[in-house]
């Protein structure tokens, strides 16, 4: 007998709740997240999967005063356009059909924001602002070994994904911000960080309701168009 189930389990509508339920927030209430609520989720995001079971995440979890001087100095470096990038980025990375994505939700974005497609002073500021974390208290950074090439930071990205359920699942609003990782060399110098290559900040605390930009809703490409099944 196959140990497979054909129908829903008694965890799929949880699974389905919280998957579905978790969403980028791009404004944030100042309270901080409880520390005991904290160590929770990062240490339920510890059982994200990977290659050989290696773990090669290294996390910096930033709060309070620490937090305040890192925006400051993030804001300071992008004005002084200071870039300092780990891991290569060109738009020419992307296929047409991904381009159309990126459009459509851009689009949503700056609608939402109230923001038109073709003022660039504000869509700049908005950028700008972003480095604040939205107004987050916390913001993690996740990075990967000096080394790592795609393999370990996928592992890396298995761990963000992790994270950010378990976020949700306790109740904690989140935006993975990859603008945040143009700044590297900013980070690290902040947070006294002598190594590892940064893939990806997570803003995080809790979703300011009032915020249209909470509002946005972004959608999913079909299955048939992501997905083939062979056999």
């Amino acid at each position: 007998m196959s140990l497979c189930p054909s129908h829903p389990t008694e965890l799929s509508g949880h699974a389905e709740k919280l998957i579905r339920g978790r969403r980028a927030t791009r404004a944030f209430r100042p309270e901080a997240v409880p520390e005991e609520t904290m160590r929770a989720v990062f240490s339920l995001a510890g059982a994200a999967p990977s290659n050989s079971n290696a773990q090669p995440w290294q996390v910096e979890v930033v709060s309070g005063a620490v937090r305040d001087r890192l925006a400051d100095a993030l804001e300071a470096a992008h004005a002084e356009g200071r870039t300092s990038v780990d891991y290569a980025y060109s738009e020419d990375m992307y296929a047409e059909v991904h381009q159309d994505r990126r459009a459509a939700f851009g689009a949503e974005l700056y609608g939402a924001l109230g923001i038109g497609r073709d003022d660039r002073a504000a869509r700049a500021a908005y950028d700008a602002e972003s480095l604040r974390f939205y107004g987050a208290p916390h913001v993690a950074f996740l990075f990967a070994p000096d080394n790592a090439g795609a393999r370990l930071a996928a592992d890396v990205g298995a761990y963000m994904q992790t994270l950010l359920l378990a976020m949700t699942a306790y109740g904690v609003d989140s935006c993975p911000q990859g603008l945040l990782s143009f700044y590297a060399d900013t980070v690290r110098g902040e947070l006294g960080v002598t190594g590892g290559k940064l893939l990806v900040g997570v803003s995080f605390g809790y979703a300011e309701a009032t915020a249209a930009v909470n509002r946005l809703t972004t959608g999913r490409a079909t299955l048939e168009a992501t997905t083939t099944f062979h056999g």
